[in-house]
């Protein structure tokens, strides 16, 4: 199979943001139908409860967005456009995605925890069917029980509801706060047969050409890390074979890469320096461009390390440390904190990486994108606290103050 032409290292990353949805600012106001658009362009749209500044699912779509209504994603979800399952972690993902899960709720079933929990609680998983039938959507805090199981220390009931939840059995519809609310799956997903589901291999091979899709240029390590599957790389090359993924290359990267068809047009005009990346963004530390620190290292040459999980003593330039985009590289993190009684959006630490200059552009777009962002949280004023190099601080204070 013949091999598109190599583009410099700058165009792929400048592709990936493109096809990521970071390469521009948005122009027009969004509509809660972009919402979709955008958790379809991305592939899924990883949930996470961590609220230091905004939970992650919405500072993702933000970064592609700009400012939207927070309850728009509720919405989708109610209305049963959206549906929650494990993809890359816990994620929402397009309703016509469902059938590619439909494998793993059958794989869920035989192995893994919930497999061999499952078996050895049969009767009490159909207790817990029936009682939803009768009764309607639950959540876990409708039960009281103190029952603790062997998982997280969760109730037993609330392990019943997971099992059944991951086997596809229950799907669920909402999240109140951020409980979650399950129903039966034939009262979510009306006239939907298990024989609409894809068998395991055309799964496999749907989620990798998603994730291919998704991120414009990719390896096949990538391709795994993406989707969570290992040993896929038969699957991969097989996709290869079939013309379902092309060949490309990345001057002076050593390992192979593919594109999905789809993005050959992209690929080409990158190939003539065309496709341009110039957004200034803060990212979630889960957006799809860095939940893969291997690939972010590889491609872009940025060693980023989640902190939240780290001992505090160990913590380097912060604890909630979010990476700054600017015209196509990541070039360093701020670590920033809401009060929101206060209504101040606190940078605790700023730091660039050795090889970036602190200049006007830098600055301009920092301080408008951490204003807007400020805007959108609902929060009145902006306080840079340890911002190196001093220089860019004092940028930022000027440009800050003068918004």
């Amino acid at each position: 199979m013949e091999k598109l032409p190599e583009i410099p290292l700058q165009h792929a990353r400048n592709l990936m943001l493109h096809t990521l949805g970071l390469a521009q600012n948005r122009r027009r106001q969004a509509g809660k139908g972009d919402l979709l658009g955008v958790i379809r362009q991305i592939n899924f749209l990883q949930m996470d409860t961590i609220s230091v500044v905004a939970r992650a699912h919405h500072h993702i779509l933000y970064s592609r967005l700009g400012p939207y209504h927070t309850a728009w994603l509720n919405e989708l979800h109610d209305e049963g456009k959206l549906f929650e399952y494990f993809a890359h972690a816990m994620c929402l993902l397009p309703i016509e995605d469902f059938p590619i899960y439909w494998p793993e709720m059958l794989r869920r079933r035989r192995e893994g925890y919930f497999g061999s929990w499952g078996k050895e609680h049969r009767e009490q998983l159909a207790e817990m069917l029936q009682y939803i039938r009768k009764q309607g959507a639950v959540k876990s805090s409708d039960f009281k029980s103190e029952r603790a199981g062997p998982w997280w220390g969760w109730k037993e009931e609330k392990i019943l509801l997971e099992t059944l939840f991951y086997w596809g059995e229950l799907m669920i519809v909402r999240r109140e706060g951020f409980q979650r609310v399950y129903d039966l799956r034939e009262r979510v997903l009306t006239g939907w047969q298990e024989a609409d589901g894809l068998s395991m291999e055309e799964s496999r091979k749907a989620r990798f050409l998603e994730a291919a899709r998704s991120l414009g240029v990719a390896t096949d390590a990538w391709l795994i890390r993406q989707t969570y599957l290992p040993n896929g790389q038969k699957i991969i090359r097989e996709l290869a074979d079939e013309g379902k993924l092309l060949p490309a290359g990345i001057t002076g990267f050593k390992k192979a890469v593919f594109i999905h068809p789809e993005n050959k047009q992209l690929y080409e005009k990158a190939q003539t320096g065309a496709l341009k990346a110039n957004a200034t963004k803060v990212l979630s530390m889960f957006d799809p461009l860095m939940i893969d620190r291997a690939r972010v290292k590889e491609l872009f040459d940025f060693d980023y390390r989640i902190q939240v999980y780290v001992p505090k003593a160990q913590r380097q330039k912060g604890y909630y440390l979010l990476p700054i985009l600017h015209q196509g590289d990541l070039v360093g993190t701020l670590d920033a904190k809401a009060f929101r009684k206060e209504k101040i959006l606190k940078v605790m630490t700023l730091r660039l990486e050795n090889n970036v200059k602190p200049g006007e552009t830098l600055a301009k777009g920092l301080a408008k994108e951490i204003r807007a962002y400020a805007n959108w949280l609902g929060l009145d004023e902006v306080v840079l606290e340890d911002v190196e190099p001093i220089t860019l601080k004092e940028k930022l204070a000027v440009l800050l103050q003068s918004d």
